[in-house]
């Protein structure tokens, strides 16, 4: 999969994927302790739809825009619709938050962000976005690495990851780059998003992870049958180590997302690894 990120900004992968994370920093800020966040491909920060990459592809349009002009959307929407209209005070919609916006623009003082880009031009617009964020850092690191060196440091340690899978390798390295973090740090909550192609590379990734982790919260929105490996039919979020409770808003997200951007026979599935 060639993924550089502002080709598919806004598209309805990040729909969920940024209303499940708004979700778990929400419930991951409820608790006193100071918040460690690291994102391991954070990517450009923020996104210009007008932008050449984004109008190529035109997947914003089944997307972002979609959400805004919908009615009646899950209040699980709210904080990415926000997100959005801060970003765009002249209304519209042509600029679209990253996580790095949305993790920044939520720490508390005493909480702390460090976004991974290997990029050179991703992560000079990187910086630009957080320099306003004192809590907020952006490195040139290897994502992977950096969430183990973060592990067992203290307070509450959130990992969200979400390579470009450019490389043969990333499911292997997801893999072993939560067995880091979770054997380091029990109590840490580890966000993975995986785009969702054939049920056998998807179970084979969940077959991996197990010994590491084998309490998973999946959360599926299957926009087409996953009968096409060679398309991304779908898109996942794998939590270990989240809050209790979040089932319900992962079923509102996903439900909304596959029933109103996906073909007919498109479904939402929110399932437990746990025994």
């Amino acid at each position: 999969m060639n993924y550089r990120h502002a080709f598919h900004a806004g598209n309805f992968a990040d729909l969920v994927k940024h209303a499940t994370l708004t979700l778990l920093l929400d419930r991951l800020r409820a608790d006193a302790a100071p918040l460690t966040v690291v994102d391991t491909h954070a990517g450009a920060g923020g996104y210009d739809l007008d932008g050449e990459m984004s109008r190529r592809t035109g997947e914003a349009a089944q997307g972002i825009f979609r959400l805004m002009e919908a009615q009646g959307a899950p209040a699980e929407f709210d904080a990415l619709k926000a997100a959005v209209r801060a970003g765009n005070p002249k209304g519209g919609v042509r600029f679209y938050p990253g996580s790095p916006s949305l993790i920044a623009g939520g720490l508390r003082r005493g909480d702390r962000y460090v976004a991974c880009e290997l990029r050179d031009d991703d992560h000079a617009l990187l910086a630009q976005t957080l320099a306003r964020h004192p809590g907020a850092k952006a490195v040139q690191d290897d994502g992977f690495g950096v969430a183990g060196r973060e592990a067992g440091k203290g307070g509450r340690l959130f990992v969200l990851i979400d390579p470009p899978f450019e490389r043969a390798d990333d499911y292997e390295r997801i893999a072993e780059a939560m067995g880091t973090v979770l054997g380091l740090d029990p109590d840490a909550c580890v966000a993975v998003w995986l785009p969702l192609k054939d049920l056998e590379t998807f179970d084979a990734f969940l077959r991996r992870v197990e010994p590491a982790a084998p309490e998973l919260l999946i959360a599926e929105a299957r926009l087409k049958p996953l009968s096409d490996p060679m398309k991304m039919n779908g898109c996942a979020m794998v939590i270990a180590g989240g809050p209790a409770g979040l089932e319900g808003p992962l079923e509102a997200i996903c439900g909304w997302v596959a029933g109103r951007l996906g073909e007919t026979g498109g479904r939402a599935e929110v399932w437990s690894t746990a025994s």
